[in-house]
């Protein structure tokens, strides 16, 4: 049997949107949370001319944007199974961030390559 399925579409204008994917023609029951806290606004509507797929939208409230890592969590709310998650981060400096740090390594690394390269034409002359 095949499983549901969330897939994250885009986040637009502070809504995220998505698209899920189930076996049967009912309509799931989705729930968002945040902090264990149930997110309010989250709509999920049939799509035209495709059974079994649904658009998901969910505004992401401003007043929850906060310092830190913001992880908020789509599940079925009969069954409590785990559909997907997106996760946002806000306020953290860039040299915390992971991205940051290979970024960071990759100049590092340009900037020996050019020297070595220089030193070698130097000493070769």
């Amino acid at each position: 049997m095949a499983e549901v399925t969330l897939t994250k579409t885009r986040v637009r204008a502070g809504v995220w949107e998505g698209v899920l994917s189930t076996p049967g023609s009912t309509k799931p029951q989705l729930e968002v949370l945040h902090l264990e806290q149930k997110m309010p606004g989250l709509t999920v509507s049939e799509l035209p001319d495709q059974p079994g797929r649904y658009a998901v939208r969910l505004p992401i409230p401003a007043s929850l944007l906060s310092e830190g890592v913001q992880t908020f969590l789509f599940r079925d709310a009969e069954t409590g199974d785990r559909l997907g998650h997106f996760t946002i981060i806000t306020g953290v400096a860039m040299e915390d961030d992971l991205r940051a740090e290979v970024d960071l390594l990759r100049a590092e690394l340009d900037m020996l390559k050019r020297a070595f390269r220089r030193h070698c034409l130097e000493t070769s002359a």
